[in-house]
């Protein structure tokens, strides 16, 4: 079996962005955001006046652009109204007196078809090599499903769009608030409850400041294998996969003479899961021989769930597998498989598919040697200083036991 070169690493060493950062702005202008709930403010109100001061404050290198849903179309034609999303604002170098101006004119109006507004604003940003970011800032949950904005998001996720999509709810409502997430989840974004004005422009702020960290390239995308023999083989790098319930994918390594393997694995739980589950990552030689595992479990209460593991080529046996030449260096080099596992099951009524998102993480580094453990002669060194130590603490604490009887009986 030849070793070919793998994907190239998604993060290479030096490696510049080639893309600006890019963010679109989705706010929500149906009818309840003239609810005066927020500092005594409308909702509407308070999120122009967030907009404005983030447009002011937004970095020269970020391209911004801005969509709204449910602020056209006033009657009540359902069908009409949940086409109702508009881009006032288009991803590009920001005119700031031209999109203050644009958002200063909205007024809360029709229905509230987020998951459509989704895939239009995933439409806006384009691909790329690079992420891109959705901030959807909303007080009710969709009302034109479908397309479910859940599902939408999970879709835009399985096609390797490289979309992040942070939610900022300005509704203290559990539906909302569960939908939000359930959004967040699946683009691995983020889901913030703004309760006052300050709160929602820091938060869109954050938002958008950090999307200068995320818009270097993303993992790399590849597709597990149900087996060894044909499974993908990997440098140096970070992957993102997705798998299904309860699926093993497979992935090889190439690990050369004195190098040592080190690979993570997480997954995303990014819909309702049985409370009790597990991650297993494993090494294993071509012959079916478990080399190192690692596992966590986790019992519900977190969004993610990884595992670890190291190997190194020196730890191979003798009789083991024969290595193989390297393509590019000519040195042999062992190919370990890793399988990730899975132990989830979904709750009643979860979609099984796409699968999980997972990620993995790949680097192959110089073995580091492990600690010396002390050999038999320093062993018996160790042996008997401890029993002559034990000796004297005998001897001494029995004289000084029988001198206070004495002392006690002279009394």
């Amino acid at each position: 079996m030849s070793v070919m070169t793998g994907p190239a690493p998604a993060l290479a060493d030096g490696e510049a962005p080639v893309e600006p950062p890019k963010v679109e702005l989705v706010l929500d202008v149906s009818g309840s955001m003239r609810a005066t709930d927020i500092d005594g403010r409308s909702r509407i109100s308070v999120a122009q006046q967030a907009f404005n001061e983030v447009v002011d404050a937004l970095p020269d290198e970020t391209q911004l652009g801005i969509r709204v849903l449910g602020a056209t179309y006033p009657g009540e034609n359902k069908e009409r109204g949940c086409q109702d999303t508009q881009q006032i604002v288009p991803v590009g170098p920001v005119d700031r007196v031209q999109a203050k101006a644009a958002v200063a004119t909205l007024r809360p109006t029709g229905f509230t078809p987020v998951g459509l507004a989704l895939r239009s604003a995933a439409q806006d940003l384009g691909t790329g090599s690079t992420a891109r970011r959705i901030v959807l800032i909303t007080d009710g949950e969709d009302t034109c499903a479908p397309p479910d904005p859940c599902e939408v998001a999970r879709e835009l996720a399985a096609q390797g769009t490289k979309l992040v999509v942070d939610t900022l709810g300005l509704a203290p409502d559990e539906k909302v608030r569960r939908q939000l997430l359930c959004i967040a989840a699946a683009t691995g974004g983020t889901y913030t409850a703004a309760q006052s004005a300050d709160e929602l422009t820091g938060r869109i702020k954050q938002l958008v400041d950090r999307a200068r960290d995320t818009h270097t390239a993303t993992p790399a995308v590849v597709a597990g294998t149900p087996a060894c023999a044909d499974a993908p083989l990997l440098g140096a790098g970070v992957y993102s996969d997705r798998e299904k319930f309860s699926e093993h994918r497979w992935y090889r390594v190439p690990v050369h003479p004195g190098q040592e393997l080190r690979a993570s694995v997480s997954v995303a739980l990014d819909r309702p899961v049985n409370p009790d589950h597990a991650v297993l990552l494993r090494a294993v030689a071509t012959d079916g021989r478990e080399l190192v595992r690692g596992v966590d479990a986790g019992s519900g209460r977190t969004d993610v769930v990884s595992a670890g593991l190291r190997w190194s080529a020196s730890e191979e046996p003798e009789d083991g597998p024969s290595p193989t030449p390297s393509a590019t260096t000519g040195a042999e080099a062992t190919i370990v498989c890793l399988v990730v596992s899975n132990a989830f099951a979904p709750q009643p009524g979860t979609q099984t598919s796409p699968g999980l998102p997972v990620e993995l993480t790949v680097d192959v580094v110089a073995s580091s040697p492990a600690p010396a453990a002390p050999d038999l002669g320093r062993g018996w060194v160790l042996l008997v200083l401890l029993t002559v130590v034990g000796l004297l603490a005998g001897l001494a604490s029995g004289m000084l036991s029988r001198w206070w009887l004495a002392t006690w009986r002279e009394k």
